[in-house]
């Protein structure tokens, strides 16, 4: 029987695919990288043409690593949540750029909504808050301002990444997955469908909106790579790694740094309200049966290191980041707040922008790279806080993302949080996640409990500092963030 499973995972800086065996090991990987645009402050655009062609690349790559398409027994598709992209129905090619996540072109659209009372209608029915995060926003402002979109009619077509990816792999399928859905402020999370009164409130175009289906099942198939293969799972890259962590019951919490950050705790069966700005969003649907999830966003995690790489100049490669921290007692007096698109929750302000703070002539190069590191602890800890407030207190932490193969903030993760951290020996969670989907789709797996062995073998850090210590660190952090939130 065939049984490697093939991933597709198409991220905000780059996209993959991997095989996997059923019991977890990754047999062939490929990735290339994806140009982000910037054509004004605040905005962030993909060429979702470039988008398809490097995935279809990579795909091709690694299908033939495995000997072939007649190997694969199944396709799992994960993606950049909330990136929205725009195409015709007839011609299949984009109308428009890609609007992605991070863009914050609609945070004045979303601040009017606010205004004007809609805000807690729009948590109520969809568990977000109204931020240019969300897809919704994205649609509306879109089909204003590009009048191509409007001129397509009903050839045009909009949906989240996957959606894009699962029409050219099968020549016009039109679908999301519920977690995606969840995410475009479109959908009531209740009832799984979309919902007219929300898609009226955002201007979204209801006949070009794909329909909605659960995570695991045979969609459709592909023809691409000469056999058939079926398209047998699909999940946003947060519930995706989510799955990967194996956080299969309530209170389970997984947080991954990748290029933001994003921290989702196992809720059960029923949609959780939040009172502290955190989301609440499917983590799942199986046979039209939706798990749900509270879940906390930042916007800016990996791609600090990036910006201090690649803009700033301050580091050759992101690897060398461990030992610069490593390299001074402490931060030197030195914070940095990461709001260079905004700061996610539980803040929820698009109009922020990022500080270094505390500098004197005392300080060096290795005190700004290891505040930029101590961030993502100071970030997650005010997640944590806010989750407690919300009656959901983490007892443990399930780390991954391509920022936790450094030591050095994996063990700061767990002093700053006081608890243990989690780290799996293959951090691509989210690649693996797929894979588990893909697996109980195409009939490998039972269920989500016998695929969770993909997880494999896990190391852990206790925390260590000293509590004076930690207190410290934190009240400097305190200051920061809030003087950042001052000048907005």
């Amino acid at each position: 029987m065939t049984e490697t499973i093939l991933v597709i995972d198409e991220g905000t800086t780059s996209t993959r695919a991997m095989a996997f065996a059923p019991d977890g090991r990754c047999l062939a990987t490929e990735a290339a990288e994806l140009t982000q645009h910037y054509p004004q402050p605040g905005w962030v655009e993909h060429d979702a043409a470039e988008i398809w062609a490097r995935t279809l690349a990579v795909t091709r790559a690694v299908i033939e690593r495995v000997g072939g398409a007649d190997r694969i027994a199944a396709i799992g598709i994960t993606n950049q949540r909330e990136t929205v992209v725009f195409w015709d129905k007839a011609t299949g090619e984009p109308l428009a750029p890609a609007i992605v996540w991070q863009d914050r072109r609609t945070a004045g659209d979303c601040h009017a909504l606010k205004e004007a009372g809609h805000e807690a209608v729009v948590q109520a029915k969809t568990g977000l808050l109204l931020d240019p995060y969300f897809s919704g926003s994205k649609i509306g402002w879109a089909l204003r301002h590009w009048p191509q979109l409007a001129e397509a009619g009903d050839r045009l077509a909009v949906g989240t990444v996957e959606s894009w990816l699962v029409w050219k792999l099968t020549g016009g399928l039109h679908i999301t997955d519920a977690t995606n859905a969840s995410r475009t402020a479109l959908m009531a999370i209740g009832s799984g469908g979309w919902d007219d009164g929300l898609i009226d409130l955002f201007g979204a175009p209801r006949t070009a909106l794909p329909e909605i289906v659960d995570c695991a099942g045979r969609f459709g198939e592909t023809t691409l790579f000469g056999t058939a293969i079926p398209i047998c799972g699909m999940a946003g890259d947060q519930q995706a790694a989510t799955i990967g962590q194996a956080c299969l019951k309530p209170g389970e919490t997984k947080a991954t740094f990748g290029t933001g950050a994003f921290i989702l705790t196992q809720a059960g069966a029923i949609p959780p309200v939040s009172h502290h700005r955190l989301l609440s969003t499917v983590a799942w649907q199986l046979s039209g049966k939706r798990a749900y999830a509270l879940e906390g966003s930042v916007f800016v995690a990996g791609s600090l290191v990036k910006w201090l790489r690649d803009a700033i100049g301050l580091i050759g490669t992101a690897a060398e980041t461990e030992a610069i921290a490593r390299s001074v007692a402490d931060n030197g007096g030195v914070y940095l707040v990461p709001a260079l698109s905004g700061l996610g929750a539980p803040w929820w302000q698009p109009e922020a922008r990022a500080a270094i703070s505390g500098l004197s002539f005392t300080n060096t190069r290795a005190h700004i790279v290891r505040a930029a590191l101590e961030a993502m602890a100071h970030q997650a800890n005010d997640l944590k806080n806010a989750f407690a407030a919300d009656g959901v207190d983490w007892a443990s932490l399930r780390i991954d993302g391509g920022m936790v193969a450094n030591n050095w903030m994996a063990q700061d993760m767990a002093d700053i949080l006081a608890i243990p951290v989690e780290r799996p020996a293959f951090a691509e969670t989210t690649a693996q996640g797929a894979a588990m989907l893909a697996g109980v789709g195409c009939g490998l797996f039972s269920g989500l409990e016998e695929a969770s062995a993909m997880r494999g073998t896990v190391e852990r850090f206790e925390p260590e500092m000293n509590a004076e210590v930690r207190s410290t660190r934190l009240k400097g952090w305190g200051i920061a963030v809030n003087a950042v939130m001052d000048t907005v």
